[in-house]
């Protein structure tokens, strides 16, 4: 197994705490997503619009059988796929984690934001963001974007084939896949030093941060759920990431198991690099555009919130190597679940019953239809056509 040089160190220090987990992770760091990979480069050719066209209709359960058997190769392998739903895939089992979703919808994107985003980009997850400028450029649309998703797969029956947040999750493979591309072409990609961009390691550490650390954090943000419900939120996450690509010998199967792998991640992966710094930073300071604040002042005052919130979430460690400013994160959760309680009591009191649904939508990418397949057409995210 050939380890890229900036995991080497930390590789050495996790087979010695989980071998068989060690070896995983970096075994998938050299591991892309060949049939998506394979559907990218097709994409690149110059019929690539009638392609698209066919991709759409794919998407959409519209695909005749005649123009399937027609399509290229590279699209009936990709479609064919999800031809096979895993045993594992119970989606009234997902009704229980939407429940979940909606009522601590605030909480999710808090735990989202100021804990498991920053975690991700304390790994080399952040070289293809840094890279790409995906946050740093237009960090507004691209965190909506990822509201979207979130919105989508938490809707009853949102993963049922051709449902959108089916279609959004498979919209996401291909998107990473063409990233990929643009990367592995790109001289500033280092495949020596870094592995595979986007690679189904930093994929599979990804959701099971989605779900599991979300979970945790949430919790602690002052979140209500049953056992049930949280199973099933992580359920829903496991599946749409079967649906993103993930292969299933990377992507968790359970609590534990996520937690184990996040933990192996951790050590693996190396310190928070400057890339981690920058976009940390920017996720932060993109956080109250999504929520519609642009005075200068009121910005301020909410992205300091944020980083006090964020440091009481990562721990004091974590937060010095992404050098947040100095704060004290004692009391900062408990106040945080004060307030957050007596909030949702004035809500109440004032019958507002759609306040978390009005949240969500407000701050997502709500601009169409969902079948969207523009996709990236340069590295650089300032210099791509809008997708």
């Amino acid at each position: 197994m050939k380890i890229p040089i900036s995991y080497q160190e930390g590789y050495a220090k996790a087979s010695q705490v989980d071998p068989e987990f060690a070896d995983k992770y970096l075994e998938h760091t050299a591991i892309g997503d060949p049939l998506a990979d394979s559907l990218a480069d097709a994409l690149n050719q110059s019929d690539s619009k009638n392609l698209n066209n066919l991709l759409r209709s794919g998407l959409k359960g519209t695909l005749s059988a005649n123009d399937l058997k027609s399509s290229p190769e590279a699209l009936r392998n990709f479609l064919e796929f999800y031809n096979h739903i895993p045993d594992w895939v119970d989606l009234n089992l997902y009704n229980h984690g939407c429940r979940m979703f909606h009522r601590n919808t605030r909480l999710i994107l808090a735990g989202m934001v100021g804990g498991v985003l920053v975690e991700g980009f304390a790994t080399n997850i952040a070289q293809s963001f840094f890279l790409t400028g995906r946050v740093r450029d237009k960090g507004v649309r691209r965190l909506q974007q990822n509201n979207r998703h979130m919105l989508e797969i938490f809707v009853p029956r949102g993963l049922e084939m051709y449902n959108d947040g089916w279609v959004y999750s498979v919209r996401i493979r291909i998107v990473h896949a063409k990233i990929r591309r643009l990367l592995e072409e790109s001289d500033d990609w280092d495949d020596e030093y870094l592995g595979m961009p986007i690679s189904s390691a930093n994929l599979g550490f990804a959701i099971a941060s989605f779900s599991a650390q979300l979970v945790h954090h949430i919790k602690r943000l002052g979140a209500s759920f049953s056992e049930e419900e949280r199973e099933s939120f992580l359920q829903v996450w496991r599946y749409s990431g079967y649906l993103m690509g993930i292969p299933e010998s990377i992507l968790f199967a359970d609590e534990e198991e996520a937690k184990r792998l996040m933990n192996i991640t951790r050590i693996c992966e190396p310190p928070p690099s400057l890339e981690s710094i920058a976009m940390a930073s920017s996720l932060l300071n993109s956080a109250p555009l999504i929520a519609g604040i642009n005075q200068s002042q009121d910005r301020k005052k909410l992205v300091k919130y944020i980083l006090t919130i964020s440091r009481a979430l990562i721990g004091d460690k974590l937060a010095d190597q992404l050098r947040y400013r100095n704060s004290p994160s004692w009391g900062v959760l408990w106040k945080f679940r004060l307030l957050n309680k007596i909030e949702s009591l004035l809500r109440f009191i004032k019958n507002e019953k759609n306040q978390n649904l009005n949240t969500i939508l407000s701050v997502s990418n709500y601009d169409g239809s969902i079948v969207n397949l523009k996709l990236p057409d340069h590295m650089y995210d300032e210099q791509s056509s809008d997708w």
